[in-house]
């Protein structure tokens, strides 16, 4: 993929549904008793992951356009998989899943492509495994994955990282637990598995970073309606700061509390950000975003708001390249273990187009207001990390190449497409 250098964007766009629930919408809904009917589901291919998984757990799934129905059978529904689930791309479908499965009376075997086959899982064996399930792992840490599930206890566990992917399994097996399960981070990790599991019928207490889920006897089906995601929208809140003369309207962003830290920062930054249209959709806050180009300024990123923002960060890297002064991004060292090295991949790569960036052991020190090239640039296989670099390649003085650019179907189809029809 050649990306040209822009004057500006201008224009109206939608970005695709929020990926973190349009999983859960899935999982959740074959939990359920009764029809799910999803509105603006996300047809990028980890969201498909999971709804290949469900289907051969026994669930009934309908696609109909951007709408998906699923025929939910209740906690106790789903049945043995004749075959290995395979997870593909997505860390959140084998991580969710494996909580959900250590709840089942069947074992199951779960994989993915290679890149899930790196990333760590002894995050969620260690604590499904204090609850009462049999793990057996590659390295007792990776891919593929046996659960051979028992009667699961509660427990409360102290997590070592704020990672929504790591709750959401343990309060997902906490639902067939004898107890209450708690899950206490050191942050506040994203907050929609509980939002859905409260609507859906589900009993949670939440007190500072510490939230409990009592043992469950049904979820009950509703109408799910999914917002824009905010890692997506966030690559064009960035272009539309950076590039001189840019003028943005983006519909039907989520601004979760616990996912607005993108948002946040770049208003701390200077970013001429306008919220339109605010409102509740689906228990999620939802509202239209005016983008404006901006003088931004460096920052230091760091602490609680890291995990709000963990999935922004390469493009977040990106604004800070041309902001005036130093942005330092720290307490961010969960970015190794993402899809890629992500703190070495946007390194590496940034420094192809002249770029003042500095790797750290848990972020970057970057200095501002810099002058690209073009360059050939890799994507390590990583969707965020091919749209990141797109991103900087819009204000380079030379085209860039993008390698394996495809991979942007991940979770934003239609990136480039909309960034084509923006581009003046």
């Amino acid at each position: 993929m050649l990306i040209q250098p822009i004057n500006s964007l201008k224009g109206t766009i939608e970005v695709p549904a929020d990926k973190s629930i349009s999983h859960r919408a899935v999982m959740f809904g074959s939990l359920a008793l009764g029809t799910t009917h999803i509105t603006n589901f996300l047809m990028g291919a980890d969201c498909l992951s999971t709804i290949s998984c469900f289907r051969k757990l026994g669930i009934d799934i309908e696609i109909n356009g951007s709408d998906v129905v699923v025929h939910g059978k209740g906690l106790q529904g789903l049945t043995k998989s004749e075959e290995i689930l395979d997870c593909g791309n997505s860390g959140t479908t084998v991580r969710l899943i494996s909580g959900i499965l250590s709840g089942q009376d069947f074992e199951t075997t779960l994989t993915g492509d290679t890149s899930i086959q790196k990333r760590p899982m002894k995050r969620v064996i260690l604590p499904l495994s204090q609850m009462g399930a049999t793990i057996e792992a590659k390295d007792n840490n990776f891919c593929p994955m046996h659960i051979k599930p028992h009667a699961l206890k509660g427990i409360t566990y102290e997590s070592p990282v704020a990672s929504a992917q790591v709750k959401s399994s343990i309060l997902l097996a906490g639902l067939y637990a004898d107890s209450p399960t708690t899950v206490n981070e050191p942050f506040v990790s994203r907050d929609h598995t509980e939002r859905m599991l409260e609507a859906l019928g589900a009993t949670l207490v939440r007190e500072g970073t510490k939230v409990t889920i009592m043992p469950c006897n049904e979820l009950h089906a509703i109408p799910i309606v999914v917002p824009g995601d905010i890692s997506s929208a966030a690559f064009f809140m960035v272009a539309g700061l950076i590039v001189p003369g840019s003028d943005l309207i983006i519909n039907n962003v989520g601004i979760n509390p616990t996912r607005r830290g993108i948002l946040d920062v770049l208003l701390e930054m200077g970013g001429d950000i306008t919220l339109l249209n605010e409102c509740i959709v689906g228990g999620e806050p939802v509202c239209d975003m005016r983008v404006r180009y901006s003088k931004l300024h460096g920052t230091t990123v760091g602490g609680s708001v890291i995990p709000t923002l963990i999935d922004e960060i390469p493009v977040l890297a990106v604004a800070a390249l041309f902001a005036s002064g130093t942005t330092v991004i720290k307490d961010a060292k969960e970015l190794r273990i993402k899809e890629s090295d992500r703190i070495e991949a946007m390194t590496t790569e940034l420094h192809k187009m002249g770029a003042k960036i500095t790797p750290q052991e848990d972020g970057f020190i970057i200095e501002g207001d810099n002058t690209l090239h073009g360059a050939t640039l890799e994507t390590y296989h990583d969707h965020r990390i091919a749209m990141s670099l797109a991103i900087a390649s819009l204000l380079a003085s030379s085209p860039s190449t993008l390698l394996n650019s495809e991979i942007v179907s991940i979770s934003f189809p239609n990136f480039f497409e909309l960034l084509e029809t923006l581009s003046h």
